[in-house]
């Protein structure tokens, strides 16, 4: 499996009508293609097109364009198909492509035979920079660049500490699903660069490190559950952060964003004496019944009547239902579903998040969400609220305007709305503070 992690909520970012035949073939597809011309192995690549290109591009122009390529670019360090969308009768398959000199995209459009007929060089997009927000005051806080290690592994990490304090608390932040640096940036979009220097202007320190899914992709071809995704590196980051010279060790907090949040009453099971638990955007239903939900309400966006859309839409559904799986049977472990093997499944799915936050006894749980939010919706919200309606330790914040990002927004939209800046909420990190300091 190749970045395995990514690919489970790949369809998430899909634009509008974006459900093919079978997504994870043509995915598969492109990327065994460009796996090939890594390889150099042209005519094993070159026997991936339609008959009609074969009759415009030899053999040898296909190697020449891919060397052309190395000899721009460099080496190609990573191939990966992100995204699928309707064209008509075809189905144009994006595959970002990072290099040792640059980036390059490619997009591969497929015939119902899942036969490529057609092969461009993707247009680089005008992408919009990240901006620091205003209340990331860089004059009350510092920055110190570190790893966090565990037995065969380092991850880069950062610890952010408020100037001229002592005995502070603080918050390791988890990322969600996927493979994601430090910051969890997606376009140019850094909820965790925010967050941490939001708190820290407000005498609150933090530890953010880059998700091992990043860092170890090859770990992730085989099988593993999230104990290796994610319970391991947050553990060991909790330990780090009592560590921090001038840390107050009894005042540590776990922040879990999506999936994170998710996983933080599965984490703080094994750090009892964790201060508080902050949930955000964080789903309280199983994945598979996530999954579906949004890929109905992108199918509902894209307002596609077409009747073949729809045939292509239920045959995503069927494929994505195949995860709701508690159990091995006469499956391998290593068998995989949506890009992720059996053995992850069985154990998220057997893991009941609102369940486990009941029978914590310990941390604070702050539990938010934002209306805004597609990939998350206010269901999972009540869901928790109805879960943890008895303790006296959980409190609950709604806000209607954010997003999954945690940004303010207009509108309820889709992936694309994530190529446009926008900085986590300052309402959210004051209330965030106001939170953690009230013990």
């Amino acid at each position: 499996m190749k970045k395995s992690v990514l690919i489970v909520f790949a369809l998430l970012f899909f634009t509008t009508a974006s459900f093919s035949q079978n997504v994870i073939n043509l995915f598969n597809g492109a990327n065994n293609f460009f796996k090939l011309l890594q390889e150099e192995k042209y005519t094993e690549a070159y026997g991936y097109f339609d008959e009609t290109v074969k009759a415009k591009l030899s053999e040898e122009q296909l190697k020449k364009v891919w060397t052309d390529v190395n000899a721009s670019l460099g080496k190609a360090e990573d191939l990966e198909a992100v995204q699928s969308k309707v064209q008509g009768d075809f189905f144009a398959v994006t595959v970002e492509g990072k290099f040792q000199r640059g980036t390059q995209d490619f997009i591969l459009g497929f015939n119902k035979a899942q036969k490529i007929v057609g092969f461009f060089f993707a247009p680089k997009p005008t992408a919009a920079k990240y901006l620091s927000p205003s209340y990331a005051d860089t004059t009350l806080y510092s920055e110190k660049t570190t790893y966090l290690t565990s037995p065969g592994h380092q991850l880069a990490a950062i610890i952010t500490t408020p100037k001229n304090n002592k005995n502070f608390p603080v918050v390791v932040f988890v990322h969600g699903s996927g493979p994601s640096d430090m910051d969890e940036t997606v376009g140019p979009n850094k909820p965790f660069k925010d967050l941490a220097a939001g708190l820290a202007a407000q005498g609150i320190g933090s530890v953010r490190y880059v998700k091992r899914t990043m860092i170890y992709a090859q770990e992730f071809r085989k099988t593993f559950t999230v104990k290796e995704e994610v319970l391991d590196d947050a553990v060991a980051a909790l330990a780090m952060a009592k560590t921090i010279p001038g840390a107050d060790v009894k005042n540590i907090y776990l922040f879990g964003h999506s999936l994170g949040g998710m996983l933080a009453p599965r984490i703080a099971s094994q750090v009892p004496d964790l201060s508080g638990i902050i949930l955000a955007a964080a789903p309280a239903r199983k994945l598979t019944d996530m999954i579906l939900e949004q890929s109905k309400y992108l199918f509902d966006k894209a307002n596609d009547t077409a009747k073949t859309a729809k045939a292509q839409f239920d045959m995503a559904i069927a494929e994505i239902a195949k995860s709701n799986v508690t159990q091995l049977g006469s499956m391998k472990p290593d068998s995989v579903i949506l890009g992720l093997p059996v053995s992850y499944w069985i154990d998220i799915n057997n893991y009941d998040q609102v369940a486990a936050a009941k029978k914590l006894v310990k941390p604070r749980i702050f539990v938010i969400q934002g209306g805004n939010d597609y990939q998350v919706s206010q269901k999972d919200f009540d869901l928790w609220k109805a879960g943890l309606a008895g303790n006296s330790n959980a409190e609950f914040k709604f806000y209607p305007e954010l997003n999954h990002l945690l940004s303010q927004q207009v509108e309820k939209g889709t992936g694309t709305q994530y190529q446009a800046f926008s900085s986590v909420s300052a309402t959210l990190i004051n209330d965030i503070v106001a939170w953690i300091k009230i013990k």
